[in-house]
């Protein structure tokens, strides 16, 4: 018996039509050269004057030697031009581009355009109108566009639409039509699976590994660095579409492999790298928000144990932080402390760990047996009890013990075996000054915690999280304690929580219950704790630590929007969720579970057709 065998189609493809062409009609090489010229002129006017005034922030009224948002615009075209050399098929350039170089190119123009439109618009708008442009101005803002619509003009295949109900409305006719719309330019957008990587000596793969957390270290440096607000924006707009641009051209996936494949050699050189942010610096003023950026993603990545592994929904997950901070100001030496005791601070840290535990497991053994909304209620409630209670606690509502909202203040800086962490010391002729200091001890602090996570996610236990997280009922059946195994979660997020609640508490010198919120503008607080893990990739260890840092970085740099600060932080999220929903740095489960298949075609009509 003969047994016919065919290919399947892959799941992922989408049904294209056979005609290919771009959203504009010029043809293939016209649009490829259009856009390869457009990038080399563009870096060319970098080095133009673009107003004749240095009234506007990082004075671009100077010939030969970009400054400011000319050198993100100068990144932005040398990107455009390599990527447009390797849709042409230039030879040794087309490696820059194993998953294909037209969608990059198209992402990496208009991130260029778009910062050179904005720098271009924010000249006019703030000096008073188009007369300030230098010609350089107006040449960047020809070729940007000029190297834009070269790309746009690069073919793809595009999808058919599917059948329209001759039953249909004429609202939802449109719809239809704007749907098959946003399905064209997804396919315009779309690249190919990247080519397969040819493994390397594990030195060159090392070097590689090395020139990413190089590269990582650097866009952290200049965003945290960005002086004025125009740049920042610049920054953001560039870097985001700089990513995009490079994850479609599969830099990316290559570079995901090659850590993969060194993991131990990844973890160590991103604390290296980590440890050389406060040698960057010129003063304090930028490690204040390095060591805040660490004790918000250490909670962070405690929350992820909690809601990325088990799949437990924990609204009140701050609380635990703050129980950590007030257990360690109360033995700390601080005058406010009705104690009146100075532990060292080994003491203090496992007195804050051991009684954030202590807490989580008393609230999480009454609680753990519901499931979904209902245990986010009680946890929700159970953030916004201690937040009460603390303030409560000041001696005429109830016992003389938090100090109510005054919280403990004058908490002494740290001395651990004769450092003093509050004094700057002298380190290979480099200044560290006191958020430095704590930024080491912080970064001993994840360093923990990120072995804990990862020892405990690749464990008997954490394999049982992650099978309740899956399905609890199917766990339940295979003989997992549901209760234990959810419980043990839960205490071990809060005892980490409070690990980093005892740095806090030095840091910040006071504690009040006020830090402690289910949400508000100034992290962290649950929200943004929670935020912070489905942003970044729940699950994983370099999601969580991402995710915060954006959180905490993005609206302390907003600040000039004022009361529109958190409205446009929100919009940035929302869009991001809608177009990566599964997070920055997804594992492979949920990378699977939001792009398994291609989208569904559109609804049956009501006639069927």
């Amino acid at each position: 018996m003969t047994t016919q065998i065919t290919a399947p189609e892959t799941p992922s493809a989408p049904a294209f039509g056979a005609k290919a062409s771009g959203l504009f009609g010029i043809p293939a090489p016209v649009g490829r050269a259009l856009a390869a010229g457009g990038g080399v002129l563009t870096v060319a006017a970098t080095f133009l004057a673009w107003t004749w005034t240095a009234e506007f922030p990082g004075d671009l009224t100077v010939y030969g030697y970009p400054g400011g948002l000319q050198v993100l615009v100068l990144i932005g075209g040398v990107l455009t031009t390599l990527f447009a050399l390797a849709s042409h098929g230039v030879r040794g350039v087309r490696r820059i581009a194993p998953a294909g170089a037209d969608a990059a190119v198209k992402l990496a123009a208009l991130g260029t355009f778009a910062t050179a439109w904005y720098t271009v618009l924010a000249i006019s708008v703030e000096l008073g109108g188009l007369v300030n442009l230098e010609p350089g101005g107006w040449i960047v803002a020809v070729t940007s566009l000029a190297a834009l619509v070269g790309a746009l003009a690069l073919p793809f295949e595009r999808p058919e639409p599917d059948p329209v109900d001759p039953d249909s409305t004429a609202w939802e006719k449109t719809a239809h039509r704007l749907a098959h719309g946003w399905q064209t330019v997804k396919a315009a957008f779309a690249s190919g699976s990247p080519r397969p990587l040819r493994e390397l000596p594990s030195w060159a793969e090392i070097l590689v590994v090395v020139a990413i957390l190089a590269l990582g270290l650097t866009v952290f440096t200049y965003g945290i660095g960005t002086s004025y607000d125009e740049l920042f924006i610049g920054f953001l707009l560039l870097a985001g579409f700089g990513f995009a641009a490079l994850n479609k051209a599969g830099l990316v996936a290559h570079a995901t492999q090659i850590t993969g494949r060194h993991q131990n050699v990844t973890l160590c050189g991103a604390f290296v790298a980590a440890a050389l942010f406060p040698f960057t610096q010129t003063d304090d003023q930028y490690a204040t928000l390095g060591v805040y950026i660490l004790i918000f993603a250490t909670v962070a990545l405690g929350l992820n144990i909690v809601v990325g592994l088990a799949g437990l929904l924990d609204l009140g997950y701050v609380a635990f932080l703050g129980v950590g901070a007030y257990a360690a100001s109360l033995v700390s030496g601080s005058p406010s402390s009705p104690f009146g005791v100075h532990f060292p601070f080994w003491a203090a840290v496992l007195i804050g760990a051991v009684a954030s535990l202590v807490f989580g497991v008393l609230i999480g053994a009454p609680t753990l047996r519901l499931r979904g909304d209902y245990l986010a209620i009680v946890t929700l409630g159970f953030g916004e009890i201690f937040r009460i209670t603390a303030n409560n606690l000041d001696g005429t509502s109830g016992p003389d013990l938090t100090n109510g909202s005054n919280g403990i203040s004058s908490i002494p800086n740290l001395d651990i075996l004769g450092f003093d962490f509050g004094a700057p010391h002298s380190v290979g002729g480099f200044t560290i000054g006191r958020f430095a200091n704590y930024f080491f001890l912080m970064l001993v602090v994840t360093a923990v915690v990120v072995l804990v996570f990862r020892r405990s996610g690749n464990s008997r236990i954490g394999r049982a999280w992650v099978a309740i997280r899956e399905d609890e009922t199917a766990a339940l059946a295979m003989g997992i304690n549901g209760f234990r195994v959810k419980l043990i979660a839960f205490a071990v997020g809060a005892c980490l929580a409070g690990l980093a609640g005892t740095v806090q508490a030095h840091v910040t010198y006071t504690v009040t219950p006020e830090q402690y919120l289910f949400a508000g503008a100034i992290p962290p607080n649950s929200a943004f704790l929670l935020a912070a893990v489905v942003l970044g990739g729940m699950g994983t260890i370099a999601g969580p630590l991402i995710g915060a840092a954006l959180l905490f970085l993005i609206p302390n740099k907003l600040q000039f929007l004022g009361d529109y600060q958190l409205f446009a932080f929100g919009v940035a999220l929302i869009l991001l969720m809608r177009f990566r929903p599964e997070g920055l740095i997804p594992n492979r489960r949920r990378r699977l579970e939001f792009h398994d298949a291609a989208d569904a075609p559109a609804a049956l009509g009501r006639t069927g057709a």
